[in-house]
């Protein structure tokens, strides 16, 4: 017996959260209504209740500024890469270990 599991969109849980943390119904009628497990609900509930406590005390803001650090070592290395992969194709034609001589 294997079900196939749902994949929800995020506006969709974000309407379950919030339906869930405004108590419009219990926690089983919301699960009935909307056709999702009840400890889905509650996982859901409290993701959104932790997202709204990082972007109101700022941890989000760090997080995004360390990614953007992130990728500008990434777009260094890349550079430096192909640097060097230019260098050593451009020596190995000379030597003649690539490629044949041109």
């Amino acid at each position: 017996m294997s079900e196939i599991r749902k994949h929800h969109s995020a506006e969709f849980k974000a309407q379950v959260a919030l339906a869930a943390i405004r108590e419009d119904a219990t926690i089983t009628e919301l699960s009935s209504r909307f056709g999702v497990h009840a400890t889905v609900i509650h996982r859901w509930k409290k993701e959104a209740l932790a997202g709204m406590v990082a972007s109101f005390s700022g941890k989000q803001v760090v997080q995004e500024n360390g990614h953007a650090d992130q990728i500008k070592e990434l777009h260094a290395k890349i550079g430096q890469l192909t640097v060097e992969r230019d260098f050593l194709e451009k020596v190995s034609k000379r030597l003649g270990i690539i490629g044949g001589k041109k």
